[in-house]
């Protein structure tokens, strides 16, 4: 008996500890760690949370990237942080894709990391270089089977979405293409442009004024409707039924992070991405905004943990 007062109160101890903390939080200056490179959806997002968060908080919040690996570097770094609610990872489907493509990362996103909040999704837009000669959708699958593996395709690294959207299309196009990985959308663009790299999907925003300068091709976009940026381009799965790529953007948090800290940076996420001229923001990106609870983003995490595993499954895309 004494035994059992002994342990309940010191859960008490422990209990009123964490809530004291949650209260207190935040006492310093709050990082959100970027595991990509600069300029990148994840990036754009961060800064983006990163002002009506302070004005929100009354602490500095600092975004910094973290970039490496496929991601793994930068949720590595805020799984080992100290659950205090003063780092933040800004993740995106990457990860979950991580989950089955790389089995040996030094993290597991569901036990090391706390899911706070979803933050947007978007789809993709496959651009060619117009030294291609390729002219729509079916004249590069054309090309490509005609010319088995002589393609490359240029991605913003091993695991991410632009990588998934290549493979699942290489698959159900059933065509040979190479997939050249570089260490973020910018370097991957910028080879596109230069002509060293013949393909790539890539954000539908970042592409837009590209494709309307000539320097690329847009020959479809990857949603289950054609996109307002780009009325003219069909979707990919006018040709490929059934076929859907995209990128989703969410923020976690070190395990263990107390729940009144998660719950107070969903809501205020979730305040935040529900503005009108967030929305309004969202839309002429490209983005949609999804603003849900941290159990139905958990819930999220895991079906998506699934889905990924399938399409690498059917694909037998490879972390290359």
């Amino acid at each position: 008996m004494i035994l059992r007062r002994t342990t309940l109160a010191l859960g008490a101890t422990l209990l009123a500890g964490r809530q004291a903390k949650a209260q207190a939080w935040p006492t310093r200056p709050i990082r959100i760690i970027v595991p990509f490179g600069l300029g990148g959806s994840a990036d754009v997002a961060a800064r983006f949370l990163a002002e009506p968060l302070q004005q929100a908080l009354g602490q500095p919040v600092v975004v910094e990237n973290r970039p490496g690996a496929g991601g793994t570097i930068g949720a590595d770094q805020v799984a080992k942080a100290a659950p205090d609610g003063h780092t933040l990872l800004l993740m995106s489907n990457t990860h979950t894709a991580n989950e089955t493509l790389l089995p040996n990362r030094p993290y597991v996103l569901l036990r090391d990391l706390a899911p706070v909040a979803f933050v947007n999704v978007a789809h993709h837009v496959l651009v060619v270089h117009p030294s291609l000669g390729v002219n729509s959708l079916a004249e590069l699958i054309a090309y490509c089977k005609a010319n088995p593996g002589k393609l490359d395709y240029a991605s913003s690294g091993p695991g991410t979405p632009y990588h998934v959207a290549g493979e699942i299309f290489r698959a159900m196009a059933g065509i040979e293409i190479t997939h050249i990985p570089f260490r973020g959308s910018n370097e991957a663009r910028t080879a596109l442009i230069a002509g060293q790299v013949p393909m790539m999907f890539d954000a539908i925003p970042t592409m837009v004024e590209q494709a309307r300068g000539g320097r690329v091709r847009a020959l479809a976009t990857t949603g289950p409707a054609r996109s307002p940026l780009l009325p003219d381009a069909p979707t990919v799965a006018e040709a490929l039924r059934g076929y859907e790529a995209s990128i989703w953007l969410g923020v976690m948090a070190p395990a263990q992070t107390p729940a009144p800290i998660v719950e107070k940076l969903n809501a205020e996420i979730n305040r935040i991405m529900s503005l009108p001229a967030t929305r309004e923001a969202q839309l002429r990106a490209g983005a949609a905004v999804n603003p849900i609870n941290v159990a139905a983003f958990g819930a999220f995490l895991r079906e998506d943990i699934t889905r990924q595993a399938e399409g690498i499954r059917i694909s037998g895309m490879k972390a290359n």
